[in-house]
């Protein structure tokens, strides 16, 4: 059943038990602050702002339509004007409750791990993969965002090779972003970016498309609220030690001395689920073992979640199985040629490429229609098992009078 303001009385009813939830909860912070509660409390204040203003705009809606009545005729005009402004604001506060009601990523307050490796395209893929780490890096240094560059290995075969714009070789890069939340900010970033271009070293000016994986993992904070989790065996960040396997190694690659002498580079490799590890950027084994673990826990806990999402969408075919994200999907194509660049979720077009390689407002535009495309999924997803359950409830109710 949808009620007269456009939202569906079973969200709105929702809504309202989770503001009560979000009240007495505030009330219970006030006298015994607990860090559980705290999260609670911060993770339903969406909902209950989003709900005051829903309510205060249908009250002015209600209160301007009254005054259309009116005998004064300058009265009912201001009423008309103001009528649709507050029409207009009524629909989008009802998009934010919406989408406040959505159940959120369960690693969306987290910071993240982004890697970087080339896809089809041999030596112009690299290349490419170099441009997207530096794209991300860039973005992350004009936001502000705690950002750590904790892998960046190039491709031995390819020697000493740049492209004519400079770009390296990349065989896989791991960029840490600390800041909470980072996750929420980046999952939309995952899948395959593609790249159509005239390479370099082409004669006879045919456009080369070449691709690079970008993967989203959350990461677990080293302190504060979460970082306990790595030691909660409840935790999909956690791993028993007695399932890694740890192997030194001499560094490859250029170092000198250093690479030849000591056996800095680490390998952990998760018997269950054979996840590799592979650290090597570090001068310290300590700090490559470090990082090593950072990037497993990540893998494992990402697996972890994906595995439980594929027993969900197997046990029921909602919409939100359908939208899921996946490696595998080409998000984005990066057209040289063309001066754009297109995100095939949001279908948004940019005709600004230098501006988004250097992690510019245009990709800001790009990264923020994907999240907008993220929440209308969202809320058609809980609009669709909202109707769903609605229909079971009736059909219950019809079939038990009968």
């Amino acid at each position: 059943m949808v009620s007269t303001q456009g939202l569906p009385d079973a969200l709105l009813k929702r809504a309202r038990n989770l503001s009560s939830e979000h009240e007495k909860l505030s009330a219970s912070l006030n006298e015994n602050f607990d860090t559980k509660t705290a999260r609670r409390v911060g993770e339903l204040s969406s909902v209950a702002t989003a709900l005051r203003e829903w309510e205060a705009a249908l009250s002015s809606i209600e209160e301007l339509q009254g005054l259309l009545a009116s005998r004064d005729a300058e009265l009912r005009q201001l009423a008309k004007d103001e009528l649709e402004g507050t029409t207009a604001e009524l629909t989008s506060v009802s998009r934010r409750l919406s989408a406040a009601l959505t159940p959120k990523d369960p690693y969306a307050h987290l910071p993240c791990l982004l890697e970087i490796r080339p896809g089809p395209g041999g030596l112009e893929g690299r290349f490419f993969a170099d441009s997207v780490f530096k794209m991300y890096h860039q973005f992350c240094v004009r936001k502000g965002l705690q950002v750590n560059v904790i892998k960046y290995d190039m491709a031995d075969s390819a020697g000493d090779a740049a492209s004519a714009a400079g770009e390296l070789p990349l065989q896989e890069a791991v960029i840490e972003i600390r800041d909470e939340g980072a996750y929420d900010l980046f999952r939309g970033e995952a899948g395959i970016h593609r790249v159509q271009r005239v390479p370099a070293t082409e004669r006879n000016g045919r456009v080369h498309t070449s691709a690079v994986a970008v993967w989203v993992l959350p990461s677990f904070p080293e302190s504060g609220a979460g970082a306990e989790d790595a030691n909660d065996p409840e935790s999909d960040f956690y791993l028993n030690p007695q399932d890694v396997r740890v192997e030194t190694m001499r560094a490859r690659g250029a170092g000198g001395q250093h690479v030849n002498k000591t056996e800095s580079a680490i390998r952990l490799t998760h018997i269950p689920t054979g996840t590799v590890v592979s650290m090597q950027d570090n001068r310290s084994q300590h700090r490559n073992r470090e990082a090593a673990w950072k990037v497993l826990r990540s893998r494992v806990a990402e697996q972890r979640r994906e595995a439980r999402e594929e027993e969900t969408a197997r046990l029921r075919d909602t919409v939100l199985s359908k939208r899921k994200i996946t490696r595998g999907d080409k998000i984005r194509t990066y057209n040289f040629n063309q001066d754009r660049c297109t995100d095939h979720r949001s279908g948004m077009d940019v005709h600004n490429l230098p501006d988004v390689l250097i992690g510019g407002e245009s990709l800001d535009r790009l990264v923020d229609s994907v999240k907008d495309w993220l929440v209308s999924n969202d809320i058609a997803a809980m609009m669709a098992e909202e109707e769903a359950a609605a229909t079971t409830t009736t059909a219950t109710a019809t079939k038990s009078k009968k």
